[in-house]
């Protein structure tokens, strides 16, 4: 049953964020469409976003100020649901502004710069500014560079000056490095907010508080207890319109040194001394650089890659990734990509985490699987039954956020006999279900200076530094079995022959 403190009441459910200006740059790009501009307009339903508070879009397109507060307008009622007649929506939309302009033009920048400061007047933001870089790698140095280079970095005692980069951060360690670097010169690391959406997600922010506020889980959360870890990031779509991309950066650069490593990451770290972001982090850290780098020959054995080929996906029959818009047909960028990574530390050891993503997989699924150590079978060998099913803990994170815990009971019956039980806890069905892109809570945290959920420097260079290993050799020996999985299914063979020979199988029900 719903209690009546946790359905949606419209009243606040924390802390306003402070009085701010948004700078979009991309502001015409589908991430400002799809998801920036919904997760506002959510905060703003959720009562968490200020009065004082207003957008001001920098993009190569042309719009004037009121066509771009149609374009507000128009995308928050499509992709958020907002009714026609909203006060939110005119709310967001009269409180957007525009400048078209060039990301290296310092012109340009000027214009920013006067804009920014009428709408703090208009709007009394205070000073307070955020600049959201929604837009392609190569222009994020550059955006930095020039915004310093007018002045509108730097903080003051009264306000602040913060800077959300999207990923991909860099391409492998040295570009990473080097980005960091750059940008590192003209803000404080203070300033920097990376952000990686998927930590966005309520199940993903709900690892830390499973596993530290239940006293029945953190004292078997170790090696005696857990026989691995299974982490599952499957798309049933393709690449659709970013072959252009995947052709550059392949799955294993776009998904394993952010997404699925944070994911790692909470899941393995030991409890922070606190909830404050750098205490956080700073165990995030420490399992990132406990990640047992890869000789060449364990790359062989414990990284499996793939690449889809025609299959059904639904009731559809999809083409090959070689077939796709902007894709070499004899590319040979993966696709799909399955690990196992070690952790060298005192709680993991000997506990693998097996982790694997692609695209045009069986099914939309993202997953962590704990799967505990089995019971002894001695007091069973008298009785029909033939093996002991190992228990699981499941996290689910999409599309239906949730967690399951899969354990043994007696069938009834004359005989002893086991079968598996799921216990579900759904969070729709507890919490109830509000609109939500992924983004809102990241947005918040930003504009209360909370930067738990976002990378820090050393967090980025550490994921890449546990991938290069695998860039280096799959440069150096370029995959000759493309395509060598149908869209689909759950993926090459090989990835379930890297399973097989520990003796485990993936989860796929």
């Amino acid at each position: 049953m719903i209690q009546p403190d946790t359905v949606h009441t419209g009243e606040p459910h924390g802390r306003i964020a402070d009085v701010c200006t948004m700078v979009i740059f991309g502001a015409s790009g589908d991430l400002t469409t799809r998801k920036l501009l919904p997760a506002l307009y959510n905060l703003a339903r959720a009562k968490l976003l200020p009065n004082e508070f207003a957008i001001v879009g920098f993009a190569k397109d042309e719009f004037t100020e009121e066509s771009f507060r149609k374009l507000v307008r128009d995308n928050i009622c499509q992709y958020a649901g907002a009714p026609a007649n909203c006060e939110i929506c005119d709310r967001l939309a009269n409180g957007a502004y525009y400048i078209q302009g060039d990301f290296k033009s310092a012109s340009d920048y000027a214009k920013l710069k006067q804009k920014v400061a009428e709408v703090e007047s208009n709007h009394h933001t205070q000073g307070n500014i955020f600049f959201y870089l929604a837009t392609l790698p190569q222009f994020f140095a550059e955006i930095v560079n020039q915004l310093s280079s007018q002045g509108m970095t730097g903080e003051n005692g009264s306000s602040w000056r913060r800077v959300i980069i999207e990923k991909p951060f860099g391409s492998d360690l040295e570009s990473a490095r080097a980005l960091n670097t750059e940008i590192g010169k003209e803000l404080k690391e203070s300033q920097i907010y990376r952000i990686d959406h998927y930590l966005g997600k309520e199940t993903v922010q709900n690892i830390l508080i499973f596993r530290f506020a239940n006293g029945i889980f953190e004292p078997v959360w170790n090696r005696r207890y857990i026989d691995h870890v299974q982490i599952t990031v499957a798309e049933s779509l393709g690449v659709e319109r970013r072959g252009g991309y995947y052709e550059h950066a392949g799955c294993l650069r776009d998904m394993i040194p952010n997404h699925i490593l944070q994911l790692v990451s909470l899941t393995a770290m030991e409890p922070p001394i606190s909830f404050d972001a750098n205490a956080v982090r700073d165990e995030q850290a420490k399992v990132l650089h406990a990640i047992q780098p890869m000789a060449p020959e364990d790359v062989l054995k414990r990284a499996v890659r793939g690449q889809y080929g025609e299959g059904v996906s639904g009731t559809n029959h999809v083409p090959a990734y070689r077939s796709e818009p902007l894709v070499d047909p004899h590319s040979n960028a993966e696709t799909f990509v399955a690990l196992k990574l070690v952790l060298d530390n005192w709680r993991w050891a000997d506990v693998p985490f097996y982790i694997r993503t692609g695209k045009r997989m069986a099914k939309r699924e993202t997953e962590i699987v704990i799967q505990f150590r089995r019971a002894p079978f001695v007091l069973f060998r008298d009785t029909p039954v033939e093996k002991l099913t190992p228990n699981r803990l499941i996290l689910h994170i999409q599309p239906d956020e949730g967690i399951s815990l899969q354990f043994g009971a007696k069938i009834p019956g004359a005989q002893v006999r086991v079968g598996g039980v799921t216990m579900d806890f759904q969070y729709a069905d507890y919490f109830g279900a509000e609109p939500s892109t992924g983004y809102e809570r990241l947005l918040y945290d930003c504009m209360i200076g909370d930067a738990t959920l976002f990378q820090r420097a050393d967090m980025v260079e550490a994921g890449w530094r546990a991938v290069e290993p695998i860039l280096d050799v799959w440069k150096a020996l370029p995959a000759r079995s493309f395509p060598n999985y149908a869209a689909g299914s759950w993926g090459p063979a090989e990835a379930e022959e890297m399973m097989r020979r520990d003796g485990r199988v993936w989860r796929t029900e």
